[in-house]
């Protein structure tokens, strides 16, 4: 953790969200369980700033101060459904962020501010530094409840926003539990996972049992789930034993599915969210919704317009020398990558500045490339069409060639009720058959779902990748990739210190790349971003290598020692701002080969979508 100077704590005060959308309060009975629990919340942060003053004067033990911040954090874990579904930016930003410093836009300037809340306290207070962190824990604490009195001030004044959908912050809250919850995400310094969980089941147990609106549904099923789904995280809180299929199979899946049978189909997150509300699995092909990544929409989208986005995928004619199409990068029998360091330039030996990523679910994100400069997929293609060692060529070339072929004529209007040759049309169809590469048919999302078994190694694995492995806190569940839960509308992206060569290879240096902090994204030009990647899917990694930005790993096990040696500063690389724990993983070479057999259960190049 990072010490707060005063000027960057005055200039976040004067950010803090003081206003919120008032809406009908007419239904006081609906609102009963949740404003209570709002003003606990209030009260144990009462106390969690008086016991934080108290331990900056040696006047209460740590162990207290840790006990104070877990029932803080408990209590807010019993209206975080409602608080982070209906507030999500409040939450995100000023309650609960991640302990890592980010980028804050206001106007056209950007500040690079620390993160703050009950996640940066949780690292802090349950840290070696606690003692000598004081300050910091008080000043963080201070601001905590300053911003989350103005919001409860807020809502006792104007009322709580409703939305048209009343289980979708219940079913939102799962996939919280699930894949932030469960893997210490939210917890980094407790990793006190199951009785966060357990308190967030709680609060939606109340909730259905008191709320007026629930009196309409038989709520006895999901009540004896919930029962038991608390009873098994009571029984079982050690962090690194706790069994997630198990955890999942008996309980969030079955919840997720019955809360999903209450509403129908209403969608207040249609506009805000990736997630489909009408999945039934997170382990099925229709969790996303592909076309919120693209600018395609559904209704546009059609199998003659695959078809087309397909030969265009494969036309080497369209770049500027006639030799380079997408595939040359980007091969179907490879999981869509080419199995080189670096990929081809179009000039004879040169290379494009980085690997190349695997395009199964590649749709699936809401920035593209290593260094994120592409917001949408469309932009991508945009940014191989202009590339001087790419395509080298522009859409007015490349439309002006595809004029001149029948086959092509003809395909368009196929594709087209207007059968024009455009640079939209050109982009909705490539998009389309981009968007159509799914991969989630592989064995691991069979077993998810029940439809068949995989050994007990892999089994292990995945528990090893979402507990003390760490992998499932950056690559989440169940994309695998840095598209972040719950509502996957943002990319992550991280700074490993990747080094220019395995770590069993001397000497050990930090690959030069400077990433994401060189993009054309101004904004981001931050020290915070620089050897900052993209995070990608770790789906069909057994087809993928060679591994990470500048391809310098070539097997799995090179990747799993680089990551068990806490990235290039356990390594003992200088990083300004590395966001992987520098601690080593302390796994065995039976853990890391239990993690990799997991790793081997993601493959799967068998789909498209119909």
């Amino acid at each position: 953790m990072r010490s707060y100077p005063l000027v960057i704590i005055i200039l976040l005060m004067g950010f803090a969200i003081m206003s919120f959308n008032p809406t009908d309060t007419g239904v006081e009975n609906e609102n009963t369980i949740v404003n209570k629990g709002l003003t606990d919340f209030k009260s144990r942060l009462e106390q969690l700033k008086t016991d934080v003053h108290q331990f900056s004067e040696d006047k209460i033990s740590l162990e207290d101060l840790q006990k104070s911040l877990s029932n803080a954090r408990n209590s807010y874990k019993e209206v975080e459904f409602y608080i982070a579904y209906h507030y999500p930016e409040f939450s995100k930003t000023h309650l609960n962020a991640a302990p890592l410093f980010h980028i804050e836009a206001a106007g056209t300037s950007a500040y690079t501010l620390p993160p703050e809340g009950l996640q940066v306290l949780d690292e802090l207070i349950f840290s070696d530094e606690a003692a000598e962190k004081k300050e910091e824990i008080k000043t963080i604490t201070n601001f905590l409840y300053n911003s989350y009195a103005s919001f409860y001030l807020s809502s006792v004044k104007n009322g709580l926003s409703k939305g048209n959908n009343k289980t979708l912050p219940l079913r939102i809250e799962l996939i919280r539990i699930y894949t932030l919850g469960v893997t210490g995400f939210d917890t980094p310094g407790s990793l006190n996972v199951s009785e966060e969980a357990g308190h967030a089941l709680l609060g939606m147990k109340k909730y259905i049992n008191n709320d007026v609106y629930f009196k309409n549904y038989s709520v006895q099923k999901a009540n004896g789930i919930l029962t038991e789904s608390i009873d098994y995280l009571s029984k079982n809180k050690d962090f690194e034993t706790f069994d997630r299929i198990e955890f999942y199979k008996k309980y969030i899946q079955p919840l997720y599915e019955e809360f999903g049978n209450w509403d129908g189909n209403s969608d207040d997150l249609k506009e805000f969210s990736g997630w489909n509300v009408k999945s039934k699995n997170l382990f099925a092909s229709d969790f996303l919704d592909p076309y919120f990544y693209t600018l395609l929409k559904s209704s546009e989208d059609n199998p003659d317009l695959r078809t087309l986005g397909k030969e265009i995928f494969y036309d080497q004619n369209l770049s500027d020398n006639s030799k380079m199409s997408c595939a040359t990068c980007h091969l179907p029998e490879n999981a869509f990558t080419d199995l080189k360091t670096k990929s081809q330039s179009n000039v004879e030996g040169k290379t494009v500045l980085r690997n190349s990523p695997s395009l199964y679910n590649a749709v699936f994100a809401k920035r593209f490339f290593y260094d994120l400069r592409a917001f949408y997929l469309e932009q991508q293609a945009e940014h191989v069409i202009y590339n001087e060692d790419e395509f080298n060529t522009s859409y007015e070339s490349i439309i002006k060639k595809l004029k001149t072929k029948p086959e092509y004529k003809k395909a368009f209007r196929a594709a087209f009720k207007n059968g024009e040759i455009s640079k939209e049309n050109f982009s909705k169809a490539l998009s389309s058959y981009v968007a159509s590469l799914y991969s989630f048919e592989s064995d691991f999302d069979k077993f998810m779902r029940n439809e068949k078994e995989i050994s007990d190694d892999a089994k292990k694995g995945y528990n090893l990748f979402m507990g003390k492995a760490n992998c499932a806190t950056c690559h989440f569940a169940p994309h695998f990739s840095g598209l972040v839960p719950p509502f996957f509308n943002e990319n992550e992206s991280e700074v490993l210190g990747v080094t220019k060569k395995p770590l069993n290879q001397l000497p050990i240096e930090l690959d030069t790349d400077k990433g994401r902090v060189n993009s054309p994204v101004k904004k981001e030009n931050s020290w915070i971003y620089e050897n900052s990647f993209k995070t990608v899917t770790v789906r069909n990694i057994a087809l993928t290598k060679p591994y990470f930005h500048n391809g310098a790993f070539n097997t799995l096990e090179e990747v799993m020692d680089f990551y068990n040696e806490g990235g290039g500063e356990g390594a003992g690389l200088k990083m300004k701002n590395q966001t992987l724990p520098a601690d080593k993983l302390n796994l065995t070479q039976i853990e890391i080969k239990q993690v990799i057999a997991f790793l081997n259960t993601l493959t799967d190049i068998s789909q498209t979508k119909k």
